[in-house]
């Protein structure tokens, strides 16, 4: 069970398991599961407080991942703060757009950053397991594609050559951050 009301991280980890004899269920499935507080300093202890969370509710193994964006420009951020980087309530639109007024400006080579991402996998009984995986980049300055979500238009992959919101969904799932973690967790996942 995947541990976000996210559907678009569910739909990609449903993607990029789909070869394991598993289930992907999401917590979407589970009406009355509690919201989270996402007040870990780490991207580890958000991942497990959440997955912890829905474990305890569904009774089943959860899978919770964090995410982040680290600019290098910006000294890191919004790192742990990237899905409300723009304020609480703020869309995906709005924290591109507070993302690309901060960094113009900034030349295209100190523009670097990174995707990280932590899953989190805890079962019921409490046996509790991390994987991470990142994914290194540069933000645009200006958006690009239509695809993915989040910070996709403007985290440029230059292995790719295009950003993420450019690429396939089959492409940006072979590559993401989401997907070097998922990999590390895989073992993890087929002995729960």
């Amino acid at each position: 069970m995947v541990a976000t009301g996210n559907r678009h991280k569910v739909e990609e980890i449903r993607a990029m398991l789909a070869d394991l004899p598993i289930t992907v269920r999401s917590l979407a499935e589970f009406p009355g599961a509690p919201d989270v507080v996402e007040d870990g300093a780490t991207y580890r202890e958000n991942a497990l407080k959440k997955a912890w969370s829905a474990a305890k509710f569904t009774g089943k193994p959860a899978l919770a991942d964090d995410t982040g964006l680290e600019v290098d420009a910006l000294g890191g951020q919004p790192g742990l703060y990237a899905a409300r980087f723009a304020g609480e309530g703020c869309t995906f639109q709005d924290n591109i757009l507070k993302l690309l007024r901060l960094l113009e400006g900034v030349p295209s080579e100190r523009r670097g950053a990174r995707f990280v991402c932590v899953i989190a996998l805890v079962s019921p009984e409490g046996r509790e397991q991390v994987a991470d995986g990142e994914l290194r980049g540069r933000i645009t300055e200006s958006q690009s594609g239509s695809g993915g979500f989040g910070y996709d238009p403007v985290f440029y992959v230059p292995e790719a050559g295009k950003t993420l919101a450019e690429l396939t969904a089959d492409e940006k799932n072979r590559v993401s951050h989401r997907r070097r973690a998922l990999d590390r967790a895989r073992t993890i996942i087929l002995a729960n």
